[in-house]
């Protein structure tokens, strides 16, 4: 491969297009190195949105579950039984 490279840039050199080819071979590495990049930085950027939404959306869970762990529910409880017994004889 480097060697079919250094046969076309020998073949430009000699043909006097050398700086064109590597005037446009620069556009293209440098366009796609920045297209590179910028697809990272766009990944990164969506990938800690969407870490911040789910963290957010989790503690607001956590948070619910826990104030339903502490809320008094009167509707469900259980009635209360018969006493347990005399503690005296009521004198």
């Amino acid at each position: 491969m480097a060697l079919f490279i250094l046969i076309l840039l020998l073949l430009a050199a000699m043909a006097g297009v050398l700086g064109a080819v590597l005037k446009a071979t620069l556009v293209i590495v440098l366009s796609l190195v920045l297209t590179v990049v910028l697809l990272a930085w766009i990944g990164a950027w969506y990938a800690k949105r969407r870490m911040r939404a789910f963290q957010r959306d989790f503690q607001i869970r956590v948070d619910q579950s826990r104030r339903r762990g502490e809320a008094y529910d009167i509707g469900h409880q259980q009635p209360p039984g018969p006493p347990a017994g005399q503690l005296g004889n009521g004198r």
